[in-house]
């Protein structure tokens, strides 16, 4: 679709202001009124992965939903029906992620599993899956239909998971979102698909809302039910960008999510062969070895709150320029695959430098 309808560009572009805004309230008004459900919202200071110092709301992913919500109904009949598709199968991720941050008692296992059936819904509701990943031979298998929609699931499902494991420190998942929901919008303008762009652009601002109570003071969190909601949102617009638009390589979304990509796949190796538990939580990410390695240090008078802080800006801004090679050359597959390989491959240097080459922590 081209930009040859002025009016809906607007509507759309006041729909982002208004999910911005209802995101930003509700969050300080869940941040304000704490004290009256903190008992069960409350993400207490203790465990493997904390690193916060005091009780913190986590249950961001809610004035995120709303948002959207509201501003779905303030959007144009596209846009409408493009948000209500997400909402709609994003309800199996946001509801089990939101009843772990409630409860506490709901098992990884249950949680992909509802990330994947939501990327399932994605598929059925919208009839769209994806048809390639532009690797030869795989493309072929992707054009039947059961395989297509089950590799879409799954790919959906990695995603979101990426997303949540990175939700360590103030910043880091929702900076890293953003970028890239401006990465996919920014391409689609580039394309001319008018509607993705303004979906894109919507989601984008959905988060920075929830971002500002984050960071720098993390007021609240996202918790898994926003971390699973987003990282569904963010994997369901890229398999949208490439299946809407064939000009665009399925390597360009790779390279704008690699950052999460990488982090999931590794974080999944390393536990192998160290022979625990893919999903049980460890202190070895890539983000949380960056904050004891570099940060404690070159901060070490500072507090706590600010090396936090520090550390989800800086991890989350290494996916910018990712992002920025993405947008420049989302037509190439060779280019997006090789600068995904480099990524990785500088990810991976850093990482065995940060632990000396050893399994030590």
């Amino acid at each position: 679709m081209q930009f040859n309808q002025t009016n809906q560009i607007f509507l759309d572009i006041g729909s982002a202001g208004l999910c911005f805004t209802v995101v930003l309230i509700f969050s300080i008004f869940l941040v304000s009124t704490k004290k009256w459900h903190g008992t069960i919202t409350l993400d207490l200071n203790e465990g493997i992965q904390k690193f916060h110092t005091s009780p913190t709301p986590r249950i961001g992913g809610i004035p995120i939903v709303l948002g959207l919500i509201l501003a779905s109904r303030n959007s144009s009949p596209e846009i409408n029906a493009l948000l209500n598709q997400l909402l709609i199968a994003g309800i199996p991720a946001f509801t089990f992620g939101l009843a772990e941050d409630l409860t506490k008692r709901v098992g990884v296992d249950k949680r992909l599993l509802a990330t994947f059936v939501s990327g399932f819904l994605a598929c059925w509701i919208s009839d769209y899956s994806l048809s390639r990943i532009d690797i030869w031979g795989l493309d072929n298998l992707l054009q039947i239909t059961l395989i297509s929609i089950l590799f879409t699931s799954f790919a959906i499902s990695g995603i979101a998971n990426s997303i949540n494991i990175i939700d360590g420190f103030n910043g880091l998942s929702s900076i890293t979102c953003m970028i890239a929901f401006i990465g996919i919008s920014l391409i689609s303008y580039k394309v001319g698909d008018a509607n993705l762009y303004n979906l894109s652009f919507i989601l984008s601002a959905s988060v920075f809302g929830f971002f500002l109570i984050n960071w720098p003071l993390g007021k609240i969190f996202l918790g898994d039910g926003g971390a699973y909601f987003i990282g569904f949102s963010l994997a369901w617009v890229a398999v949208l960008l490439v299946e809407r638009n064939k000009s665009v390589s399925a390597f360009s979304v790779v390279m704008i999510c690699i950052l999460p990509i990488t982090e999931v796949l590794f974080s999944i190796y390393r536990r192998i062969i160290r022979r625990s538990h893919p999903g049980q939580p460890d202190r070895l990410h890539f983000h949380s070895l960056f904050h004891r390695r570099y940060i404690s240090r070159w901060l070490k008078d500072w507090s706590y709150l600010v090396k936090n802080s520090v550390v989800g800006l800086i991890i989350g801004s290494m996916s910018l320029i990712s992002t920025i090679f993405a947008i420049i050359f989302f037509e190439s597959t060779l280019l997006c695959s090789l600068g995904s390989a480099l990524f990785t491959f500088c990810y991976i240097l850093i990482y065995l430098r940060m632990i000396n080459h050893k399994w030590q922590y």
